[in-house]
């Protein structure tokens, strides 16, 4: 049973790859962006990057928030491929838009898909996962995806700078970098071919279409499930903690490019440095995997949030490349060792029949605070400096801290329906 829950999620994280490429994308195209003179790093309005954040962001918090009932209706099998083709073309037509609304537009309509592809991925992996791996598979998960980071940074370090001549037009190496991304459309289906639906899943569903399920009377709605007595404590929990750890992880994933230019590291030096730092992604879910089952996941990730913090305030007062980058490996390495115990945590809070809407409601709320990050960090940029920026992004992260030190749950090694009783 191990080895197959291994095997299933190695090939789910195949197609969650794509996603990580699409969504940490944004930060090492963005020179190429400023480049062509489509977006200015900290300018207000809409020419200023902070829009195309927000957009992405925004999608993500439409899928997250109105679109989480798919995979609770349709099944994980079928939202992961659906989802997977849709954001992979529309971050296709991206690639050829030709104005910063145009850009901004198809960037909103991708993140809708990726935002679907989280929760369901999320949902999917730890439904399939045996209670005392569950922490590992998921870490495996996001191992397997963190490797796509690396990938569109190297890719941008080579061809951001550069304009290529392609079937006799001149095309800058960015919009090449954003397309490659949506290749993802072309073995969605392939994968989805090769995968079981969630057996929990459909045990919820067989249970809930023939009235079996007579323990506990069912609430009018899902919404009003996740805000029952029984859930309501854990949701405004992870309502704040997602609303918080957003301004850590994003902050710093989004917009780490932009700052360093901004500091005068030269165009070619930022992205080779970002590059570097991107090899340290998939690190941090490796180690995660070592830890995920025999430390209990809410002191790992309050943990994770306090290095994070003091981590971020070191770089933004580094000026050495060496500085830089080994601090920068650190934050990498540490926030998404953080990725991989939040994402396990907080699917394991909700019962299978409402689980990705449930995670996707309270996942929304840091997809709506992701779209006033951008805004944030350019404004504090603007009159404090990255000095500032990171003393914001440590703050919120101290205050992630203390909401999961004090009010989560212990989750380790229990089986879901223990968890979400």
């Amino acid at each position: 049973m191990q080895n197959r829950a291994v095997g299933l999620v190695a090939r789910i994280s195949t197609g969650g790859w794509f996603e990580a490429y699409d969504l940490f994308m944004t930060s090492y195209i963005a020179l190429g962006l400023y480049r062509e003179k489509l977006f200015a790093p900290l300018a207000q309005g809409p020419a200023g990057f902070a829009t195309f954040v927000g957009a992405g962001f925004a999608g993500m918090f439409a899928g997250t928030l109105l679109f989480g009932w798919v995979s609770d209706r349709f099944g994980r099998r079928a939202t992961f491929a659906w989802s997977l083709i849709f954001y992979s073309l529309t971050t296709l037509f991206m690639s050829f838009a030709g104005s910063a609304l145009a850009i901004d537009i198809w960037r909103l309509l991708a993140g809708i898909g990726i935002g679907v592809q989280i929760i369901t991925i999320d949902a999917y992996v730890s439904e399939i996962a045996p209670a005392a791996g569950r922490g590992r598979l998921i870490a495996l998960s996001q191992a397997v995806t963190f490797t796509a980071v690396p990938v569109v940074a190297f890719l941008s370090a080579w061809l951001v700078p550069l304009d290529l001549h392609i079937f006799g037009a001149i095309v800058p190496g960015w919009r090449v970098v954003a397309a490659i991304g949506a290749a993802g459309a072309l073995i969605a289906w392939q994968l989805r071919r090769g995968l079981p639906e969630s057996p929990r899943w459909i045990e919820a569903k067989n249970s809930e279409s023939s009235g079996r399920d007579l323990s506990r009377p069912e609430p009018a709605s899902q919404l009003s499930a996740i805000f029952s007595r029984a859930l309501r404590s854990r949701t405004l929990m992870l309502v704040a903690f997602n609303i918080l750890q957003t301004f850590g992880y994003y902050g710093f994933t989004s917009w780490v490019t932009t700052l360093l230019f901004q500091e005068h590291v030269e165009f070619v030096h930022s992205l080779e440095y970002t590059a570097i730092i991107a090899l340290a992604n998939p690190v941090g879910p490796i180690v995660a995997m070592y830890f995920a089952d025999r430390l209990e996941r809410k002191w790992q990730i309050a943990a994770l949030a306090i290095v994070i913090a003091i981590a971020g305030l070191a770089f933004g007062a580094v000026r050495s490349p060496i500085a830089i980058i080994l601090w920068g490996i650190a934050i990498a390495l540490s926030i998404n060792w953080f990725s991989s115990a939040f994402h396990a945590y907080q699917a394991e809070l909700y019962p299978t029949r409402i689980r990705a809407q449930g995670v996707g409601f309270v996942y929304s709320f840091g997809r709506l605070s992701a779209i006033g990050v951008g805004y944030a960090v350019a404004a504090v940029a603007r009159g404090f400096g990255t000095q500032g920026v990171f003393a914001m992004i440590a703050a919120a992260m101290a205050l992630v801290a203390v909401i999961i030190a004090v009010f989560g749950p212990q989750t380790n090694r229990l089986e879901l329906e223990t968890i979400s009783s």
